[in-house]
């Protein structure tokens, strides 16, 4: 017989409930399936493998530390005591910077109470989820694309992916949107792309833009409408060639509609420093910014600061992207030009030519491959363990950012690996391939 816990002075302690103890929302929640990935390399790290982690959608500082002048400056105004609470908004000067920047860099004029300062960029996402969105309200998203589907069930949304492939860069289009906005709240675009690292081109956007200004016009004067939000987190890394654009850049009629999402995380590979920002209609920054003071997610004071002084150092903030993306391309197109040489040695491989980010699309068609030892490899999921196991290749399949489809497409991160740790890794992996692909 099972006797009842007991506590102190002898009393009784009530069992555990059975039900459960959060809440839906939080219930059912998933979990980071990257996350899920990093534990299977832990165990491999400390088993002694020798590994190449592509799995990381940030950067080593010893690759890519964070500008010098940033530092410095976050040093002073630590100096100088700026370690008290900001305004909620954002410190003045580096709301001013944003709106500067804005101008100069992007050709865009907002007023300055348009930006919401926000510990990082993931705040603002969220922000403008809630702030726009109610229970049940529909949000349009491509696929593949990052934590979407998280943001629609924390906003207690419907969300309808729409799928999208190799055709147009795993990028969406107008043709691809279409069916989908009607009576939508909300559409989500991310460019350059997380998790492929490929850019939207201004016919592509400026159609999609058209088509919102569209729907926007057909709605009636009850209905609410269609907005869309930008995160643009990627936009100063581009490569070869590629121009970021921007929605009101191309369509000024789109100023009441769109919300950008933005920040240094990415573009000064400062992920820790938590200085984020959105640019929306001044009434919706206001409800942003409230949202945002009552949740307490404000960057630090001091790289706020620092981040405004830094903002204007044009010729530091050129110097340091010039190495930054000299570096980071040359790893994208050690990665990509192996796997096309690969591709035309026949094996099962294609990559897209990278344009943005610090992701490689990569496919590893090994779907369907029956190993030499009777392992069948079915899933994205069993080629991804499969390459860890067999060459030490740690990769990220698409399903970790919303595709369902078993294609073999991949996204491969370079921020934290060096360029002998990719060459170093290379054969292994061309050795895994043909031999999967020989089995098969």
């Amino acid at each position: 017989m099972t006797m009842p816990a007991v506590g102190p002075a002898g009393t009784a302690v009530a069992p555990p409930p059975t039900a459960a103890r959060a809440g839906a929302m939080a219930e059912g929640l998933e979990g980071s399936q990257i996350l899920r990935i990093a534990a299977d390399i832990r165990e491999l790290v400390a088993g002694g493998a020798e590994l190449c982690n592509l799995t990381i959608g940030d950067f080593g500082p010893a690759a890519f530390p964070i500008p010098a002048g940033l530092a410095r400056r976050i040093a002073d105004a630590l100096a100088a005591g700026e370690t008290n609470y900001p305004p909620s908004n954002g410190m003045p000067a580096l709301r001013e910077a944003v709106r500067r920047g804005y101008r100069e860099r992007l050709g865009l004029d907002v007023p300055t109470e348009s930006v919401v300062v926000s510990g990082g960029s993931r705040p603002g996402i969220y922000a403008t989820y809630v702030t726009l969105v109610d229970p049940g309200d529909r949000v349009v998203y491509p696929v593949p694309s990052w934590n979407n589907d998280a943001y629609v069930h924390l906003a207690r949304a419907v969300g309808v992916p729409v799928r999208c492939d190799a055709s147009t860069n795993f990028l969406p289009t107008r043709a691809l949107l279409e069916p989908h906005v009607r009576g939508a709240r909300l559409l989500a675009l991310n460019t350059p792309l997380n998790p492929t690292g490929t850019a939207m081109d201004a016919d592509t956007l400026a159609g999609i833009c058209d088509l919102v200004l569209e729907e926007n016009a057909r709605r009636g004067a009850a209905e609410r409408s269609l907005y869309l939000m930008f995160d643009q987190v990627y936009w100063m890394l581009t490569m070869h060639g590629v121009r970021h654009v921007t929605p009101t850049g191309l369509r000024p009629a789109m100023t009441p509609y769109t919300v950008y999402v933005d920040g240094i995380s990415k573009a000064f590979a400062a992920t820790g420093l938590r200085v984020g920002w959105t640019v929306a209609p001044p009434d919706l920054a206001a409800r942003i910014s409230d949202l945002l003071g009552h949740i307490g997610a404000w960057a630090p004071r001091a790289e706020q600061v620092a981040t405004a002084a830094f903002l204007a150092a044009d010729e530091e903030i050129a110097a340091y992207h010039g190495r930054m993306l000299r570096d980071v391309q040359a790893r994208l197109d050690l990665l990509h030009d192996a796997i096309v040489a690969w591709r035309g040695e026949g094996l099962p491989v294609d990559a897209i030519a990278p344009m943005g980010a610090i992701y490689l699309s990569a496919r590893f068609a090994l779907n369907g491959a029956r190993l030499a030892a009777g392992e069948r490899l079915a899933t994205n999921e069993d080629i991804r363990r499969y390459l860890l196991r067999e060459a030490g290749f740690a990769v990220v399949p698409f399903q970790a950012f919303g595709d369902a489809d078993e294609t073999g497409w991949f996204r491969l991160s370079v921020g934290a690996v060096s360029v002998a740790e990719i060459e170093a890794v290379l054969p292994r992996v061309r050795a895994a391939l043909a031999a999967a692909a020989g089995a098969a």
